[in-house]
């Protein structure tokens, strides 16, 4: 009767580290994918946290790698030395796991910061952006107040033909103001006494008479092969005529008046003829 073989007490002993370095290594790496899955979840709404989480699985995949040629030579190393017991082998691991945990933990501290500094940053460029909108939003305020102001000072009132005008300028900054409204072509003029007729927009002017000291002034506007006098006008007055095919309202307003010279402007509708000499300045 054949009697069967004892197995030796080493072998038993090694089978049974080798069982328990695998178990270990298999909780190892399950506990470090799942750190590292819950941080990827966590992290996936930020690009740069999710590039520092995935610097951080390559170091923890690294770690696992070098556990686990460690658990391979420590195995090989067992074989040999047959004076380590059980005890020792598992306080080794559990060494092994503790710092394992620990810079895991670490890594997940410094992300933790580095989210934080990224969202103080934002938060700080946000209020940087109301802050210049608040302060935009004045300028745009302070802006419409002078524009209203610079408004009320413009004037409408009749022209000399007894008809509606436009608002009248008084200045040159009023004139400005008229320009940018965009409602009708403005050309700007200085006419000297006894000088040649000047061309302005599609008529010609001529100054005749002035007369400082009551800012009154006479002056003759050539249009369509015809001389109309303007005799005895003032400051501010519009001075109208029709001219051209379309039969369309032209405005002369003089602002200024001096001993030889007055200086206003013409105002002639959108649709009027280009200048032949000059160009609008609207």
């Amino acid at each position: 009767m054949d009697l069967e073989q004892p197995v030796p007490a080493e072998e038993n002993k090694s089978t049974v580290l080798r069982n328990v370095l695998l178990a270990v290594a298999i909780v190892y790496v399950v506990v470090s994918l799942y750190f590292i899955i819950s941080q990827h979840n966590d992290l996936a709404n930020l690009e740069s946290a999710v590039k520092q989480q995935q610097a951080a699985q390559d170091r923890l995949q690294q770690e696992v790698a070098a556990t686990s040629r460690d658990l391979k030579t420590s195995t090989e190393a067992l074989a040999q030395r047959l004076g380590m017991t059980e005890q020792d082998l598992q306080a080794r691991m559990a060494a092994r796991a503790a710092d394992l945990e620990r810079q895991q933990r670490a890594a997940e501290r410094r992300l933790t910061e580095q989210e934080k500094a990224s969202i103080n940053q934002v938060n700080g460029e946000v209020s940087g952006v109301k802050t210049d909108l608040g302060a935009t939003k004045t300028d745009l305020e302070t802006t419409k107040t002078d524009l209203k102001a610079t408004e009320a000072k413009l004037e409408s009132t009749i022209g000399d033909l007894g008809l509606q005008s436009g608002l009248i300028a008084r200045t040159r900054d009023d004139l400005d103001q008229l320009r940018h409204r965009g409602d009708r072509n403005y050309f700007e003029f200085t006419l000297h006494r006894g000088a040649h007729p000047t061309p302005i927009s599609t008529v010609s002017l001529a100054l005749k008479k002035v007369d400082a000291k009551h800012n009154k002034f006479t002056l003759n506007v050539m249009a369509d092969d015809r001389t109309i006098e303007k005799k005895d006008r003032t400051v501010a007055e519009p001075m109208q005529f029709y001219t051209g095919r379309d039969h369309m309202l032209y405005e002369i307003v003089v602002f200024t008046v001096n001993k030889n010279t007055v200086t206003g402007y013409v105002s002639t509708p959108k649709s009027a003829p280009a200048p032949v000499t000059t160009a609008p300045s609207s």
